[in-house]
This record gives C-alpha cells, sequence and structure tokens, in this order.
C-alpha cells in the first residue's frame, strides 16, 4: 500500500485539509486538534476559507509536535484533499516531500497535477459503505489517527461524545467511519519505509485547547464582563457567540443588536448603569461605532471595544486577515480624547490582556480596544491552564453623596464616577461640553478646562502602560519589531536564524505607547519591522512618538497572515 513511503524525519509534521465549504474540513480539525492533544502531542491549529456557505475552496493546517509550537508554516508533509480543487488551491505549497492522501475517483485528472508522493484512498467509497459519502470527512480522521498509531478506544471516546447530541444510528456510523479509516491509516504506518515519530508528553494531555476567540471570550469573563452587544461580523462574532452560549451560567446578558450603532450605544448605556459592558466588530462595523466612541470620550464612561481585524476597505475580503486598522481605531471619533489599545500576540494575551481592558476602561473612563485579526481568532493550540490568582476585578464606582459632581476637576483627571441610585447624590451626564454637576455649558473657559481634564488622564495611563516584551539577547545588534498576531510567527522565525545578535521586540500595547520605546529602538545597528498591512501603521505611529524612522519592512496584505518560512527568508535577506 505505502511500500517505500517516507515521511518527514523531525520534531514536526504539518497536515493540511483542503475542500470545499460545507465537506466538515473544520469538522476534521476540531476531532483531529482535540484527539492529538488527549494523546499527548502538541498541536497548532489555523484556517483560511472563502466567504462562502457553501462551494469555494477552504484549508486548515494543523501543526503535530513534539515541543510547544504556535505559528503557521507555509510546508506541507500531509496534505488531505476532499475534493480536485484541493491540489489547485493549495499548490504552491506541495512540494516532493508533500504525501497526499486523496480519493482517485474524486480528485479525476487533478490526480495529473500531483507534485508530491499521492496515496489513493478511498474515502468515498469506505463513506458510501457506511451509509452515506458525508462521513468521508470521519473516514480521513481516521486515517490521520492511524497514521500517527494513536489509540483506537481514545478515537472512538472523543468521536462518541463529538457527536453525542446526534442519533444512536449517526453516532455508530461516525465510530464506523473512523475505525475504517484508522485501519487503512494503521496499514499504510505499518508498510511505510519510515513511520512518523513525534514525542509526547501526559503533561500535555491536561493542559487546555483553546482558539483565540475563546481566549478573548474568557478573559472578557474574567474581567467581570455581564453585558455584551454586538452585531455579528466575521471574524468577531465568536466572541458573542460564546459569551451568548454561557451567559445563563456566568450572568453575562448578551445582545444580538440591530446594527453596530446601537450595539456601542447600549454597551455605554450598560456601563453608565454599573455594568461591565463590551462591543465585538470588526473594522466595518467599527466605522460606524466611531460617533459611540466619541459620546464614550464626552461622557468619560467605560467602554471596551474588541475589534477582530480583516481587509478592507469596504468588504474588502470578508474571511481574511490583516492588521489594517490600528490607525482606525487610533483615530477614530471626532474630537481629541485619551484612549488605550492593546494587540494581543498570542492566546495567553489574548486572555490576560481583555481582563485587563476592563480594569484599565474603568480606572481612567475611557475606551479601550483590544485589537485582534482573523489569524488569531481561528488559531487554536494546547496551553497551561490560565492562572488566575492575580486576576481582580477592579471596580471603581463610589457611592454618591449630595453635592455629587460627576466631572469634578482632579488633579489626575479622573473623577469619582457614581452610577444612579447608589448613593444620594444625582449622577448627571451630558454629549454636549458639560460642567462639573454634568450639565450642558457653553462656558468658553470651562471648556478648556474640561478638555484639559480629559486628557491629562493621558500621562498617568502612560505610567501604567505594559511594556514591550525582548525576547533575544539585550546586547542586540539586529532587532525585529512586530505587534499583535505577529508576535509567535516572528519568534519561530528568529529563533532559526543563525548568530546571536538578533532579538525582537513584541508589543501587546500600542498606544500610549510605552516609556522606554525609542531606548530600545537606539540599541539597535539594524530594525526591521514586520507587519500584516500595506502602509506599515505601527512603525508610522513609533515615528511619531519617537522620532525614529524604520526603513527596513517586511509586510503583507494579500488576506493572509505569515509563515514561519517566509518571514525567516526575508530576515535574511535584509539582514545580509
Amino acid at each position: 500500500m505505502g511500500e517505500g513511503l517516507s515521511f518527514r524525519v523531525g520534531d514536526d509534521i504539518s497536515i493540511v485539509l483542503c475542500g470545499q465549504a460545507g465537506m466538515g474540513v473544520q469538522t476534521v480539525e476540531s476531532l483531529l486538534a482535540e484527539i492529538f492533544k488527549l494523546s499527548g502531542y502538541n498541536v497548532f491549529s489555523t484556517r483560511e476559507y472563502m466567504s462562502r456557505v457553501r462551494g469555494g475552496t477552504n484549508s486548515t493546517e494543523i501543526l503535530v509536535s513534539s515541543k510547544a509550537i504556535r505559528a503557521a508554516v507555509n510546508r506541507i508533509d500531509i496534505l488531505i484533499a476532499f475534493d480536485k480543487s484541493a491540489i489547485g488551491h493549495v499548490g504552491g505549497r506541495i512540494s516532493a516531500g508533500t504525501i497526499i492522501l486523496a480519493d482517485k475517483e474524486v480528485l479525476g485528472s487533478a490526480v495529473n497535477q500531483v507534485v508530491g508522493k499521492f496515496i489513493d484512498v478511498p474515502l468515498s467509497r469506505i463513506a458510501v459503505e457506511i451509509g452515506n459519502k458525508v462521513y468521508s470527512n470521519i473516514v480521513a480522521v481516521g486515517v490521520i489517527a492511524g497514521l500517527f498509531g494513536i489509540d483506537l478506544d481514545l478515537i472512538s471516546k472523543y468521536v462518541r461524545r463529538f457527536f453525542s447530541s446526534k442519533s444512536a444510528e449517526v453516532v455508530q456510523n461516525n465510530l464506523e467511519a473512523a475505525k475504517r479509516g484508522f485501519e487503512f491509516g494503521k496499514d499504510l504506518r505499518n508498510s511505510a519505509k519510515n513511520k512518523i515519530s513525534i514525542g509526547k508528553s501526559d503533561v500535555i494531555k491536561d493542559e487546555i485547547l483553546l482558539s483565540g476567540t475563546e481566549a478573548v471570550a474568557m478573559g472578557a469573563m474574567a474581567g467581570g464582563c455581564n453585558f455584551i452587544s454586538s452585531y455579528p461580523m466575521s471574524p468577531s462574532t465568536g466572541v458573542l457567540a460564546f459569551l451568548a452560549r454561557h451567559g445563563r451560567e456566568f450572568g453575562i446578558i448578551a445582545e444580538q443588536a440591530e446594527d453596530e450603532i446601537a450595539a456601542i450605544n447600549m454597551a455605554i448605556g450598560a456601563w453608565y448603569g454599573g455594568a461591565r459592558a463590551m462591543a465585538s466588530t470588526s473594522g466595518g462595523g467599527f466605522a460606524l461605532m466611531t460617533e459611540g466612541v466619541s459620546l464614550s470620550a464626552m461622557l468619560e464612561m467605560p467602554i471596551v471595544v474588541h475589534l477582530g481585524q480583516r481587509p478592507g476597505p469596504a468588504t474588502g475580503l470578508p474571511t481574511r486577515s490583516e492588521q489594517g486598522d490600528l490607525e482606525l481605531v487610533l483615530y477614530g471619533g471626532h474630537g481629541e480624547f485619551p484612549r488605550i489599545i492593546l494587540a494581543p500576540g498570542d492566546i495567553d494575551e489574548a486572555f490576560y490582556l481583555t481582563q485587563k481592558a476592563f480594569n484599565l476602561a474603568d480606572k481612567y473612563q475611557v475606551p479601550v480596544f483590544v485589537l485582534t485579526d482573523q489569524y488569531l481568532l481561528n488559531s487554536t493550540y494546547n496551553t497551561a491552564s490560565f492562572d488566575l490568582s492575580g486576576i481582580e476585578i477592579e471596580k471603581q464606582i463610589v457611592r454618591t453623596k449630595e453635592g455629587y459632581k460627576r466631572y469634578e476637576l482632579t488633579d489626575s483627571g479622573i473623577s469619582p464616577r457614581g452610577v444612579p441610585g447608589f448613593g444620594d447624590g444625582l449622577v448627571a451626564v451630558d454629549s454636549d461640553e458639560h460642567d462639573e454637576e454634568g450639565h450642558i455649558t457653553e462656558d468658553l473657559e470651562l471648556r478648556t478646562k474640561m478638555v484639559d481634564k480629559r486628557l491629562k488622564k493621558t500621562e498617568s495611563m502612560k505610567d501604567e502602560a505594559i511594556g514591550p516584551e525582548l525576547i533575544g539577547p539585550e546586547d542586540y545588534k539586529v532587532l525585529v519589531v512586530c505587534w499583535g498576531s505577529t508576535r509567535n510567527v516572528v519568534e519561530e522565525a528568529v529563533k532559526g536564524l543563525a548568530g546571536g545578535d538578533i532579538s525582537f521586540l513584541h508589543f501587546k500595547q500600542v498606544y500610549p505607547l510605552p516609556e522606554g520605546t525609542a531606548d530600545y529602538l537606539k540599541k539597535a545597528g539594524k530594525i526591521i519591522i514586520v507587519e500584516n498591512n500595506a502602509t506599515c501603521q505601527f512603525a508610522k505611529l513609533i515615528k511619531l512618538n519617537t522620532g525614529i524612522d524604520i526603513e527596513e519592512k517586511i509586510l503583507k496584505y494579500n488576506g493572509m497572515g505569515f509563515f514561519v518560512e517566509e518571514v525567516a527568508e526575508k530576515l535574511v535577506s535584509l539582514i545580509n
């Protein structure tokens, strides 16, 4: 069957699943990722997909490794092709070392385009024998599990749990599909020249397997979020869905608003009433929210906005990834007022920074943004359980007294925030300029004082800004700068380069820019910045704040995230 078949020897194996929307590619990803993790393997997965309910061609990459791995690679070691379009769709990533597992009857003439080693796997025929062609994706799960020598009982146990909401017949058919596929994969493994041999660890079995979406939502929970209002818009919709799904058990009200304007105004109103609220959206939705952002600023009402970036302008590429909305968030909203922008680089940061966003919003009474993107939100990997020992929900609400001044002029610029019904004071707010009591005013001298009061917060916000993370030697000659979701890719790329004089600096807070940023940059002989956009938006922000112009840039804006190899290759080129 697979005589002479040679699998890649190394610490990791890259598996890519590819087929049309509606063929169950995501089902295979979910099953395999969990089965690999339960078997003790490190696992990372990420997906790219077209904006279609059915049709088009989608792919998912699953990396299985003996060490923690959290970044996508371009290399394909094993390709599961569910239809003939798959070969062309990922053709640029297929090499002579790629092993292609597919149904020859389904691929048809596309078999002639195959560059790697082709193995005919009768996915459809086996599925039809079981009862329906729809089971071919579960046959594929079994084939991969058999190739890795995973215990059949473990596979069966998880498949049964995954389909537990279905009828007994459907559960049994899926179990049979997984078993038939497993037997095929096991025979292929036994006949191969060399077997897949990736190190495992029992510690991994007890870790959690999370996506970026789930981490953001759980971070909101840990931040005390008890109200979310959003209008569905990929890739941010999953955060709303997760909190809605767990709303009853965690005391969260989830409101699917009629549009983004309503969503942000609902969230502002919730904060006014004493809740801790979040709005989750994407770039196009945030464009509608900008008037609400200014309202939040004038009312000095906290608000947390999660924005999952995708390519624009307009609808752009609705299901793809890009870091193109930094300037939108930085300048969105009319007038001058302070804000905070956090940009998590991995799943752990997505949790901890989202949690912190609620405390920062509450403390400074400003809009706080959590800036993610499709790549981060749709990436999944195993990680240690979050450490909750240092997590606190820091509520800043005060009990009001008679004569309470909602916008009292203070040295810090932060006025005591009361809520209606908590104390004896009147909590008056106004979207026009107002006096200390919250009543509308056109006193021009007072207007200046109120603007200065709001802007005063920026200084203390800078003191509390989360500093960048330097990874590598402190006596670097080359410094690679990145922000947000490029973190893990850049780390893997830099680790793979020879020499000990290169480090990378990851920013998880991009505004206000942390103090000391210029000091890091001035130490380097060469600075290279990596951004998933066309105009190098973060480099422009750095120049604006430090006067330092980063000339060497690695940019990508075709709708896909970076691969480790392409960053490494471009770094070598720029360094040399």
